[in-house]
């Protein structure tokens, strides 16, 4: 299992000052960032835009983990590649090519990751998982930060290292929803190895504290 990676998620943090926010990861020695990217439609929110990345991109070196909470996310590929993305991850919800649009990042010279949503079972991206860079397993419903961990999530966690472990298969398990350190420990036992941290990071009074715990987790 891949040792664990924070990727702070810059939703959770100071809007009025994104480039202080992602200076302040990078800072602390870090090297991914979450982009959580809403549009209203497929979740109650709006978020970031392309310009956003662009804007930040020319200011830092860490890797744009991209997360497309989009109704139609294969029509936004490539503003985002172009803005300076590094994994661009889609939702398997939405009724679209899932299979072209990974092809596509990939062309795109983005990493490609799916995304499963609280009632979407680990089946319904088993044929992909050969495709992708990363799954992410929201363990809340997406929208909102904040939100309280859900620990009924935890056997998809399983269920998704298993079939990496027996597969021979090598993507990134990432989870988003309520991660702090102890319910990063829960995931980490059931599998996952990237953890987003959005409220508990940007919220704590000692970040420098926050990332040195997390980092001793085995």
């Amino acid at each position: 299992m891949p040792a664990p990676l924070l990727s702070p998620s810059l939703l959770a943090g100071d809007h009025a000052r994104l480039a202080d926010s992602v200076r302040a990861v990078e800072e602390l020695g870090l090297g991914w960032i979450h982009l959580d990217i809403m549009d209203g439609h497929f979740v109650p929110n709006f978020s970031f835009g392309p310009q956003t990345l662009a804007a930040l991109r020319p200011g830092s070196k860490l890797f744009f983990d991209t997360h497309l909470m989009l109704d139609e996310p294969h029509r936004y590929i490539e503003p985002f590649a172009k803005a300076g993305a590094n994994l661009i991850s889609i939702h398997i919800e939405p009724a679209y090519d899932h299979a072209g649009t990974l092809a596509r990042i990939r062309a795109l010279g983005c990493q490609c990751g799916l995304v499963l949503n609280p009632g979407t079972p680990a089946t319904a991206i088993a044929a992909l998982l050969p495709q992708v860079d990363l799954v992410l397993v929201m363990t809340v419903q997406p929208g909102f930060g904040g939100q309280p961990f859900r620990r009924d999530m935890l056997p998809k966690l399983r269920q998704l290292a298993d079939w990496r472990r027996d597969q021979g298969l090598n993507f990134r398990l990432e989870v988003d929803g309520g991660i702090d350190l102890a319910t990063a420990a829960e995931c980490r036992a059931a599998g996952a190895d990237t953890f987003v941290a959005g409220t508990s990071f940007f919220r704590a009074a000692d970040r420098a504290g926050f990332v040195a715990e997390f980092a001793r987790m085995s």
